[in-house]
Protein backbone atom coordinates (compact mmCIF):
# COMPACT_ATOMS: atom_id res chain seq x y z
CA UNK A 1 0.00 0.00 0.00
CA UNK A 2 1.06 3.59 -0.56
CA UNK A 3 1.86 5.95 2.28
CA UNK A 4 -1.08 7.64 4.00
CA UNK A 5 -2.56 10.69 2.35
CA UNK A 6 -0.43 13.80 2.71
CA UNK A 7 -1.58 16.81 4.70
CA UNK A 8 -3.87 17.06 7.71
CA UNK A 9 -5.90 13.89 8.04
CA UNK A 10 -9.58 13.38 8.74
CA UNK A 11 -11.15 16.55 7.41
CA UNK A 12 -13.31 17.08 4.38
CA UNK A 13 -14.44 14.24 2.15
CA UNK A 14 -12.49 11.24 0.95
CA UNK A 15 -13.16 10.28 -2.65
CA UNK A 16 -12.17 7.05 -4.37
CA UNK A 17 -11.75 7.13 -8.14
CA UNK A 18 -11.43 3.75 -9.85
CA UNK A 19 -9.83 3.72 -13.27
CA UNK A 20 -8.16 6.94 -12.15
CA UNK A 21 -5.45 6.73 -14.80
CA UNK A 22 -7.83 6.54 -17.75
CA UNK A 23 -8.93 9.53 -19.78
CA UNK A 24 -12.14 10.22 -17.87
CA UNK A 25 -10.78 9.07 -14.50
CA UNK A 26 -7.69 11.28 -14.70
CA UNK A 27 -9.63 14.34 -15.87
CA UNK A 28 -12.03 13.76 -13.00
CA UNK A 29 -9.16 13.36 -10.54
CA UNK A 30 -7.64 16.67 -11.64
CA UNK A 31 -10.98 18.45 -11.27
CA UNK A 32 -11.59 16.96 -7.83
CA UNK A 33 -8.08 17.81 -6.65
CA UNK A 34 -8.83 21.54 -6.99
CA UNK A 35 -10.65 21.37 -3.65
CA UNK A 36 -8.02 21.23 -0.92
CA UNK A 37 -10.45 19.75 1.58
CA UNK A 38 -10.90 16.62 -0.49
CA UNK A 39 -8.69 13.61 0.00
CA UNK A 40 -8.38 11.50 -3.15
CA UNK A 41 -7.66 7.81 -3.45
CA UNK A 42 -6.73 6.95 -7.03
CA UNK A 43 -6.98 3.29 -7.99
CA UNK A 44 -5.87 1.85 -11.32
CA UNK A 45 -4.48 -1.51 -12.44
CA UNK A 46 -2.37 -0.02 -15.26
CA UNK A 47 1.01 1.09 -13.92
CA UNK A 48 1.71 3.56 -16.74
CA UNK A 49 -1.69 5.24 -16.50
CA UNK A 50 -1.39 5.56 -12.72
CA UNK A 51 2.13 6.95 -13.10
CA UNK A 52 0.86 9.61 -15.52
CA UNK A 53 -1.91 10.93 -13.26
CA UNK A 54 0.41 10.75 -10.25
CA UNK A 55 2.99 12.81 -12.15
CA UNK A 56 0.39 15.35 -13.31
CA UNK A 57 -1.05 15.89 -9.84
CA UNK A 58 2.42 16.25 -8.35
CA UNK A 59 3.34 18.81 -11.00
CA UNK A 60 0.18 20.75 -10.16
CA UNK A 61 1.19 20.80 -6.49
CA UNK A 62 -1.67 18.54 -5.38
CA UNK A 63 -0.72 16.74 -2.21
CA UNK A 64 -3.85 15.22 -0.68
CA UNK A 65 -4.04 11.97 -2.59
CA UNK A 66 -2.81 8.38 -2.65
CA UNK A 67 -2.08 6.54 -5.90
CA UNK A 68 -2.75 2.82 -5.52
CA UNK A 69 -1.86 0.21 -8.12
CA UNK A 70 -4.42 -2.59 -8.05
CA UNK A 71 -7.55 -4.29 -9.29
CA UNK A 72 -11.11 -3.75 -8.03
CA UNK A 73 -11.41 -7.56 -7.94
CA UNK A 74 -8.49 -7.89 -5.53
CA UNK A 75 -10.71 -8.39 -2.49
CA UNK A 76 -7.99 -8.04 0.21
CA UNK A 77 -6.73 -4.83 -1.43
CA UNK A 78 -10.24 -3.39 -1.70
CA UNK A 79 -10.88 -4.26 1.95
CA UNK A 80 -7.66 -2.51 2.97
CA UNK A 81 -8.52 0.60 0.95
CA UNK A 82 -11.95 0.89 2.56
CA UNK A 83 -10.59 0.19 6.04
CA UNK A 84 -7.75 2.66 5.72
CA UNK A 85 -9.26 5.56 3.82
CA UNK A 86 -13.02 5.23 4.50
CA UNK A 87 -14.18 6.90 1.25
CA UNK A 88 -17.43 8.84 1.36
CA UNK A 89 -17.85 8.92 -2.43
CA UNK A 90 -16.80 6.60 -5.25
CA UNK A 91 -16.50 7.54 -8.89
CA UNK A 92 -16.34 4.19 -10.67
CA UNK A 93 -14.62 4.80 -14.01
CA UNK A 94 -12.69 1.53 -14.25
CA UNK A 95 -13.81 -0.46 -17.30
CA UNK A 96 -12.64 -2.38 -20.33
CA UNK A 97 -14.21 -0.63 -23.32
CA UNK A 98 -12.59 -1.50 -26.67
CA UNK A 99 -15.49 -3.28 -28.39
CA UNK A 100 -13.81 -5.50 -31.03
CA UNK A 101 -10.99 -6.53 -28.69
CA UNK A 102 -13.47 -7.45 -25.98
CA UNK A 103 -15.45 -9.62 -28.42
CA UNK A 104 -12.42 -11.89 -28.40
CA UNK A 105 -12.00 -11.63 -24.62
CA UNK A 106 -15.54 -11.98 -23.22
CA UNK A 107 -14.59 -13.56 -19.92
CA UNK A 108 -12.15 -10.76 -19.15
CA UNK A 109 -14.59 -7.94 -19.92
CA UNK A 110 -17.45 -9.47 -17.92
CA UNK A 111 -15.10 -10.14 -15.01
CA UNK A 112 -13.83 -6.57 -14.98
CA UNK A 113 -16.95 -4.59 -15.87
CA UNK A 114 -19.79 -6.63 -14.38
CA UNK A 115 -18.33 -8.77 -11.58
CA UNK A 116 -15.92 -5.97 -10.61
CA UNK A 117 -18.75 -3.47 -10.28
CA UNK A 118 -20.81 -5.96 -8.24
CA UNK A 119 -17.97 -6.59 -5.79
CA UNK A 120 -17.12 -2.88 -5.52
CA UNK A 121 -20.76 -2.01 -4.87
CA UNK A 122 -21.08 -4.67 -2.16
CA UNK A 123 -17.96 -3.35 -0.45
CA UNK A 124 -19.29 0.21 -0.67
CA UNK A 125 -22.53 -0.88 0.96
CA UNK A 126 -20.70 -2.79 3.68
CA UNK A 127 -18.51 0.19 4.59
CA UNK A 128 -21.30 2.76 4.45
CA UNK A 129 -20.11 4.78 1.47
CA UNK A 130 -22.57 7.63 0.90
CA UNK A 131 -22.53 7.82 -2.91
CA UNK A 132 -21.37 5.65 -5.78
CA UNK A 133 -21.52 6.82 -9.40
CA UNK A 134 -20.53 4.55 -12.26
CA UNK A 135 -19.57 5.82 -15.69
CA UNK A 136 -21.70 3.78 -18.08
CA UNK A 137 -22.12 3.88 -21.84
CA UNK A 138 -24.79 4.08 -24.50
CA UNK A 139 -23.47 0.71 -25.66
CA UNK A 140 -25.33 -0.79 -22.67
CA UNK A 141 -28.62 -0.12 -24.49
CA UNK A 142 -29.78 -3.05 -26.66
CA UNK A 143 -26.17 -4.31 -26.68
CA UNK A 144 -24.64 -6.03 -29.65
CA UNK A 145 -21.26 -6.32 -27.97
CA UNK A 146 -20.27 -8.24 -24.87
CA UNK A 147 -18.72 -5.01 -23.60
CA UNK A 148 -22.12 -3.33 -23.83
CA UNK A 149 -23.81 -6.31 -22.17
CA UNK A 150 -21.26 -6.24 -19.33
CA UNK A 151 -21.99 -2.56 -18.69
CA UNK A 152 -25.73 -3.22 -18.70
CA UNK A 153 -25.21 -5.91 -16.06
CA UNK A 154 -23.12 -3.41 -14.09
CA UNK A 155 -25.98 -0.88 -14.27
CA UNK A 156 -28.41 -3.48 -12.94
CA UNK A 157 -26.02 -4.42 -10.14
CA UNK A 158 -25.88 -0.84 -8.90
CA UNK A 159 -29.64 -0.42 -9.09
CA UNK A 160 -30.05 -3.62 -7.11
CA UNK A 161 -27.74 -2.60 -4.24
CA UNK A 162 -28.65 1.08 -4.02
CA UNK A 163 -30.57 2.34 -0.99
CA UNK A 164 -31.03 5.55 0.98
CA UNK A 165 -27.80 5.16 2.99
CA UNK A 166 -25.60 4.25 0.03
CA UNK A 167 -26.88 5.94 -3.09
CA UNK A 168 -25.69 4.12 -6.19
CA UNK A 169 -26.30 5.60 -9.63
CA UNK A 170 -24.89 5.44 -13.14
CA UNK A 171 -24.53 8.01 -15.89
CA UNK A 172 -24.69 6.85 -19.52
CA UNK A 173 -22.29 8.66 -21.81
CA UNK A 174 -21.62 8.64 -25.52
CA UNK A 175 -18.13 8.63 -27.00
CA UNK A 176 -15.78 11.08 -25.31
CA UNK A 177 -13.67 12.95 -27.86
CA UNK A 178 -9.98 12.29 -27.37
CA UNK A 179 -10.44 9.43 -24.91
CA UNK A 180 -8.60 6.16 -25.29
CA UNK A 181 -11.72 4.50 -26.63
CA UNK A 182 -12.53 7.32 -29.06
CA UNK A 183 -11.82 7.27 -32.77
CA UNK A 184 -10.22 10.73 -32.78
CA UNK A 185 -6.72 9.67 -31.56
CA UNK A 186 -6.72 6.98 -34.26
CA UNK A 187 -7.67 9.50 -36.95
CA UNK A 188 -4.95 11.88 -35.76
CA UNK A 189 -2.38 9.11 -36.04
CA UNK A 190 -3.62 8.07 -39.48
CA UNK A 191 -3.51 11.68 -40.73
CA UNK A 192 0.08 12.02 -39.48
CA UNK A 193 0.96 8.85 -41.38
CA UNK A 194 -0.64 10.11 -44.60
CA UNK A 195 -3.77 7.97 -44.35
CA UNK A 196 -5.95 6.29 -45.11
CA UNK A 197 -8.47 7.09 -42.38
CA UNK A 198 -10.41 3.91 -41.63
CA UNK A 199 -14.17 4.33 -41.20
CA UNK A 200 -16.30 1.27 -40.55
CA UNK A 201 -19.36 2.33 -42.56
CA UNK A 202 -20.45 5.51 -44.40
CA UNK A 203 -23.64 5.68 -42.28
CA UNK A 204 -22.10 4.86 -38.89
CA UNK A 205 -23.05 7.48 -36.29
CA UNK A 206 -22.08 8.08 -32.68
CA UNK A 207 -23.00 10.43 -29.85
CA UNK A 208 -20.01 12.55 -28.85
CA UNK A 209 -19.13 14.58 -25.77
CA UNK A 210 -16.10 16.76 -25.05
CA UNK A 211 -13.93 15.73 -22.11
CA UNK A 212 -14.53 18.90 -20.09
CA UNK A 213 -18.27 18.62 -20.67
CA UNK A 214 -18.14 14.98 -19.57
CA UNK A 215 -16.47 15.85 -16.25
CA UNK A 216 -19.07 18.57 -15.60
CA UNK A 217 -21.90 16.11 -16.24
CA UNK A 218 -20.38 13.50 -13.93
CA UNK A 219 -20.01 16.05 -11.13
CA UNK A 220 -23.59 17.17 -11.72
CA UNK A 221 -24.87 13.58 -11.59
CA UNK A 222 -23.16 12.80 -8.28
CA UNK A 223 -24.82 15.87 -6.76
CA UNK A 224 -28.39 14.78 -7.49
CA UNK A 225 -30.28 13.59 -4.41
CA UNK A 226 -31.58 10.43 -6.04
CA UNK A 227 -30.79 6.77 -5.51
CA UNK A 228 -30.85 3.74 -7.78
CA UNK A 229 -30.99 5.78 -11.00
CA UNK A 230 -29.43 5.85 -14.42
CA UNK A 231 -28.86 9.40 -15.62
CA UNK A 232 -28.60 10.40 -19.25
CA UNK A 233 -27.18 13.72 -20.47
CA UNK A 234 -29.12 15.72 -23.02
CA UNK A 235 -26.81 15.12 -25.96
CA UNK A 236 -26.74 16.61 -29.42
CA UNK A 237 -27.71 14.54 -32.45
CA UNK A 238 -25.32 11.72 -33.34
CA UNK A 239 -22.50 12.59 -35.73
CA UNK A 240 -21.47 10.54 -38.75
CA UNK A 241 -18.01 9.07 -38.26
CA UNK A 242 -17.39 9.89 -41.93
CA UNK A 243 -18.19 13.57 -41.33
CA UNK A 244 -15.84 13.59 -38.33
CA UNK A 245 -13.05 12.07 -40.44
CA UNK A 246 -13.52 14.63 -43.22
CA UNK A 247 -13.58 17.50 -40.71
CA UNK A 248 -10.34 16.36 -39.07
CA UNK A 249 -8.67 16.11 -42.47
CA UNK A 250 -9.76 19.67 -43.29
CA UNK A 251 -8.60 20.98 -39.90
CA UNK A 252 -5.18 19.49 -40.67
CA UNK A 253 -5.06 21.67 -43.82
CA UNK A 254 -5.51 18.71 -46.12
CA UNK A 255 -8.13 17.49 -48.56
CA UNK A 256 -9.63 14.13 -49.33
CA UNK A 257 -9.05 12.15 -51.45
CA UNK A 258 -6.19 14.27 -52.86
CA UNK A 259 -4.04 14.30 -49.72
CA UNK A 260 -5.58 11.68 -47.46
CA UNK A 261 -7.91 8.87 -48.46
CA UNK A 262 -10.79 7.43 -46.47
CA UNK A 263 -11.22 3.66 -46.49
CA UNK A 264 -14.40 1.86 -45.44
CA UNK A 265 -13.57 -1.30 -43.51
CA UNK A 266 -17.01 -2.65 -42.57
CA UNK A 267 -18.63 -2.89 -39.16
CA UNK A 268 -16.46 -4.65 -36.64
CA UNK A 269 -17.59 -7.44 -34.31
CA UNK A 270 -20.02 -5.98 -31.79
CA UNK A 271 -20.48 -2.70 -33.70
CA UNK A 272 -23.82 -1.08 -34.44
CA UNK A 273 -24.51 1.52 -37.12
CA UNK A 274 -25.90 3.87 -34.48
CA UNK A 275 -26.00 3.68 -30.71
CA UNK A 276 -29.21 4.15 -28.73
CA UNK A 277 -29.79 6.10 -25.52
CA UNK A 278 -32.79 4.24 -24.10
CA UNK A 279 -34.33 0.85 -24.80
CA UNK A 280 -37.96 0.07 -25.63
CA UNK A 281 -38.76 -0.68 -21.98
CA UNK A 282 -37.24 2.59 -20.72
CA UNK A 283 -38.59 6.14 -20.63
CA UNK A 284 -37.04 9.48 -19.71
CA UNK A 285 -38.02 11.88 -16.95
CA UNK A 286 -36.54 15.25 -15.96
CA UNK A 287 -34.24 15.78 -12.99
CA UNK A 288 -33.50 18.89 -10.97
CA UNK A 289 -30.54 19.52 -13.29
CA UNK A 290 -31.66 20.51 -16.77
CA UNK A 291 -28.58 18.89 -18.30
CA UNK A 292 -29.53 15.42 -17.08
CA UNK A 293 -32.52 13.13 -17.53
CA UNK A 294 -33.47 10.09 -15.46
CA UNK A 295 -33.96 6.76 -17.21
CA UNK A 296 -37.08 5.03 -15.88
CA UNK A 297 -37.77 1.32 -16.12
CA UNK A 298 -39.30 -1.53 -14.13
CA UNK A 299 -37.63 -2.17 -10.75
CA UNK A 300 -34.81 -4.68 -10.64
CA UNK A 301 -35.83 -8.12 -9.40
CA UNK A 302 -33.45 -8.43 -6.45
CA UNK A 303 -33.67 -12.22 -6.10
CA UNK A 304 -33.14 -12.79 -9.82
CA UNK A 305 -30.23 -10.36 -9.96
CA UNK A 306 -28.51 -11.89 -6.94
CA UNK A 307 -28.78 -15.37 -8.44
CA UNK A 308 -27.59 -14.18 -11.85
CA UNK A 309 -24.56 -12.41 -10.43
CA UNK A 310 -23.59 -15.51 -8.52
CA UNK A 311 -23.81 -17.63 -11.65
CA UNK A 312 -22.02 -15.03 -13.78
CA UNK A 313 -19.18 -14.87 -11.26
CA UNK A 314 -18.95 -18.67 -11.21
CA UNK A 315 -18.99 -18.90 -15.01
CA UNK A 316 -16.14 -16.39 -15.25
CA UNK A 317 -14.12 -18.18 -12.56
CA UNK A 318 -14.64 -21.52 -14.31
CA UNK A 319 -13.99 -19.98 -17.75
CA UNK A 320 -17.29 -21.43 -18.92
CA UNK A 321 -18.25 -19.20 -21.84
CA UNK A 322 -21.36 -21.20 -22.73
CA UNK A 323 -22.79 -20.80 -19.24
CA UNK A 324 -21.81 -17.14 -19.20
CA UNK A 325 -23.63 -16.34 -22.45
CA UNK A 326 -26.68 -18.23 -21.24
CA UNK A 327 -26.75 -16.16 -18.08
CA UNK A 328 -26.20 -12.87 -19.93
CA UNK A 329 -29.11 -13.80 -22.18
CA UNK A 330 -31.34 -14.35 -19.15
CA UNK A 331 -30.36 -11.11 -17.44
CA UNK A 332 -30.09 -8.94 -20.57
CA UNK A 333 -32.53 -10.60 -23.02
CA UNK A 334 -32.06 -7.84 -25.61
CA UNK A 335 -28.36 -8.74 -25.94
CA UNK A 336 -27.45 -10.35 -29.25
CA UNK A 337 -23.96 -11.92 -29.31
CA UNK A 338 -21.88 -11.30 -32.42
CA UNK A 339 -20.84 -14.05 -34.81
CA UNK A 340 -17.27 -13.54 -33.65
CA UNK A 341 -18.22 -14.28 -30.07
CA UNK A 342 -20.35 -17.26 -31.03
CA UNK A 343 -17.41 -18.50 -33.04
CA UNK A 344 -15.46 -18.89 -29.79
CA UNK A 345 -18.06 -21.49 -28.80
CA UNK A 346 -18.12 -23.19 -32.18
CA UNK A 347 -15.08 -22.54 -34.40
CA UNK A 348 -17.07 -23.67 -37.45
CA UNK A 349 -19.22 -20.51 -37.07
CA UNK A 350 -16.22 -18.15 -36.96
Amino acid sequence: MNAPLSGTANFGKTILVTGAGGCIGSALAEALSLNDERQLVLLDHCEQNLYEIDRRLTALGRMRYAAILGDILDAPLLEEIFERYRPDTIYHAAAFKHVPLMESNPLAVVRNNAVGTWELAKAAERFGVERVLMISTDKAVNPRSVMGASKRVAELALLRLSHSKTRMNAVRLGNVLGSQGSVTPLFQQQIAQGGPLTVTHPEARRYFLKLGETVELILAAISLDESGCIFLPKMSAPIKILDLAERMIQEAGLQTPRDVAIAFTGLRPGDKLEEELVSAHETLAPTSDKRLQRVQAAPVDAEKLDGSMGRISASVAERNLTALLDELGELVPEYQPSETLLGLLNPSLA
